[in-house]
């Protein structure tokens, strides 16, 4: 078995899958072996791979922000100063007409459209059909990184009896076509009329909805004709938040005025930045047992202890230094691969 893995569920043994008692399951040790791939942010410190609820009271703005991340996601530019990933758009406009995507996006952008954002006013179902069509879009530009879905209630069967089960089935169904295709799944939906301390317990429909997205937005005005609101984050890859905006009157767009929470940074890794010492532009790869990267890092500690922390921090070694990593088995043994990741273009 090789200690890279590329996959969030790696077993040794998938001979008994399927067997009546076999339970998959992964030591400790195994998963300190394990490289799990990077999943880059969609909007950096806001949105990422996975399966998002968008929530708001009808008439909030919800679809003119949900244009707003497709338009600057679709063109690469930042959103309210947060770094986006470029990549092609799909906007499930479910609830408008051609017409009236005109005139939005035109009053929001101008004339600046941009070839990487589709939009549709059309789909089928969840369980009936949604998922092949969103996977054959993929297909067709794989560069997809976000697909909105506005909204929830244009996507459920109407044979949905809106129990927990269905909710958490619906949402599930949705969660793992994102995984499978490694994009972000954005889904508008509506908030109940009963206020809450907990604004998250406002989301129309049962806790399973919430239950098994990977996080959810609240936008919320004090007011119907308010053009401020605030827009509460939560999520399993990304801290809770909330945003102040106030949108413009001329184009509609939601303006940032201020973050309420401050990011929370990651402290400094030394052993990260060692490692980015090692390579440069005239020697973009090393290669080398744990103990050789050891020993060219000048560190007394122990091989295995120096691959297990290496392959916890691979991301942020990506992400903060620009390099790839690979801890593979071969026959002569353990193998670390370090380079430059503008080198492999």
């Amino acid at each position: 078995m090789t200690d890279t893995v590329y996959e969030e569920n790696n077993f040794e043994d998938l001979s008994e899958v399927g067997t009546p008692g076999f339970l998959p399951t992964i030591s400790m040790t195994e998963l300190y072996n394990s490289v799990y791939r990077d999943k880059p942010a969609v909007i950096e410190g806001l949105l990422y791979p996975g399966t998002y609820l968008f929530v708001g009271a009808p008439k909030q703005g919800k679809s003119f922000l949900m244009l707003q991340m497709a338009y600057h996601i679709s063109t690469g530019i930042p959103l309210w100063n947060y770094p986006v990933r470029q990549g092609t758009v799909l906007y499930l406009a479910l609830e408008d007409d051609h017409s009236r995507l005109q005139s939005r996006l035109y009053r929001m952008f101008g004339a600046e459209a941009t070839e990487s954002l589709f939009l549709s006013v059309w789909s089928k179902q969840v369980g009936n059909g949604l998922s092949e069509q969103i996977e054959q879009f993929v297909r067709k530009h794989p560069d997809t990184v976000l697909v909105i879905i506005d909204t929830l209630q244009k996507i459920r069967t109407t044979s949905d009896r809106y129990s927990y089960a269905s909710d958490y089935e619906n949402i599930s169904t949705l969660k793992e076509l994102a995984t499978k295709l490694s994009i972000c799944l954005l889904i508008v939906h509506h908030t109940r009329k009963q206020s809450s301390d907990d604004k998250f317990e406002m989301i129309s429909g049962t806790n399973g909805l919430l239950g098994a997205a990977d996080g959810a937005f609240i936008l919320e005005k004090e007011r119907r004709t308010a053009k401020t609101a605030t827009l509460e984050i939560s999520g399993r890859d990304q801290q809770e938040q909330r945003l102040h905006l106030q949108q413009d009157l001329a184009t509609l767009q939601w303006l940032l005025e201020r973050a309420e929470t401050e990011l929370w940074q990651e402290p400094p890794e030394p052993l990260l930045q060692m490692v980015s010492q090692l390579l440069t532009k005239e020697n973009p790869l090393w290669e080398g047992t744990p103990t050789d990267l050891a020993q060219a890092l000048g560190l007394d500690m122990k091989p295995n202890q120096l691959s297990t922390k290496l392959n916890v921090n691979v991301r942020r070694l990506a992400r903060e230094h620009n390099i790839s990593y690979r801890n593979s088995r071969t026959h002569a043994g353990r193998k670390i691969t370090l380079e430059l990741i503008d080198s492999e273009a």
